[in-house]
Formats: C-alpha cells, structure tokens, sequence
C-alpha cells in the first residue's frame, strides 16, 4: 500500500483513469484479487437448520427441567 502522501503527475493520471472507469454490469464475476467472492456459501444451509434444531431442543429441556424445580 502506497503511503506517500504526494502523487507523481503520472501516478495521479493513472489513477483517475482506474477510478473512472464505469463498472462492467454485464460481466459481474468477481475479480482475481478477491478469491473469497468466488467461494460459494454452501456449508450456511447445512448449518442453519441444526443451529435451530439444537436451539429448540435445548429451550424444551430448559422448560422442562424448570418445571421440575418445584
């Protein structure tokens, strides 16, 4: 990363011209600098419904064994 606080005239051309340039719409994939955007979030699906699971039995048990206390 570049901490110079002054630019080059050319460093500052070359950089407005990166800054200008419009997104490309119709080409969205991501870029090769960002290798977590290509990865898919397959495993969230798998995990989600379980969490529930876990969550509801544990809430049950809870009230249960609280009921039991008396």
């Amino acid at each position: 990363m570049d901490t110079r606080e002054n630019k080059t005239p050319e460093e500052e051309l070359q950089h407005f011209k990166e800054v200008s340039q419009p997104e490309d719409f119709e080409h969205p994939e991501p870029d090769a600098e960002q290798p977590e955007a290509k990865e898919s979030s397959h495993g969230l699906h798998r995990v989600l419904p379980i969490v529930i699971v876990v969550i509801g039995v544990l809430a049950v048990a809870m009230l249960l064994l609280s009921g039991n206390a008396d």
